[in-house]
């Protein structure tokens, strides 16, 4: 199977989350996405966090409506923190002959040569980057020329979407509506639990 990897803190999932993940599919040519909510990412604090558990329902309930969409637990099961190569090192062993394609936008890419085993990641996995404006993707791949497997880079379109999870965080604890930035059973469950407010 050619699976495609979300990773993501998915504080909350939006519409711009599922867009990314259609395009992939389409532009890529992947069977199915899995949704991967980090427990702890390496390198920042997660802002209002209510929680693995309810990020991992949200992300659930997002990604309900797809059934090309799934939500992994290989990381939200690991206690503290955890790195992309070590997440795709799990998956490898779980599925072994899963084709997989690590989903990220330019920014990501970008700061690849600063991350964990950066060339281990792209052994285990094709770069899947989804180009926004700003990061343009003659700079990217420069930028990672020195590394081995950056043959392993694949680029799609995304539309711009100007959707960030701390701008809904932002608009739920100021009492704005969030429909249509998230699916309604995101928003449902945020309301109903308190998230965010």
């Amino acid at each position: 199977m050619r699976l495609g990897l979300l990773g993501g803190t998915f504080n909350p999932p939006h519409i711009g989350h599922l867009v990314c993940a259609a395009e992939a599919i389409d532009q890529l040519e992947l069977d199915e996405v899995a949704f991967v909510p980090v427990n702890q990412p390496p390198h920042k604090e997660i802002d209002s966090d209510p929680g693995v558990e309810a990020r991992v329902e949200l992300t659930r309930r997002a990604t309900a409506g797809d059934s090309r969409f799934w939500v992994s637990r290989v990381d939200a099961d690991v206690a503290g923190r955890s790195y992309t190569v070590d997440t795709l090192q799990r998956l490898h062993e779980s599925s072994p002959a899963d084709d997989l394609t690590f989903i990220m936008g330019g920014d990501m890419a970008y700061s690849l040569p600063t991350w964990h085993e950066p060339e281990a990641v792209l052994s285990l996995a094709t770069l899947g980057v989804a180009e926004r404006s700003g990061i343009r993707r003659g700079d990217i791949v420069e930028h990672l020329a020195g590394l081995a497997g950056v043959d392993q880079i694949r680029f799609f379109d995304m539309p711009r979407l100007d959707i960030s999870s701390s701008a809904i965080r932002q608009r739920v604890a100021a009492g704005r509506p969030i429909r249509y930035l998230v699916p309604d059973s995101v928003a449902e469950f945020i309301a109903a639990e308190g998230l965010y407010a």
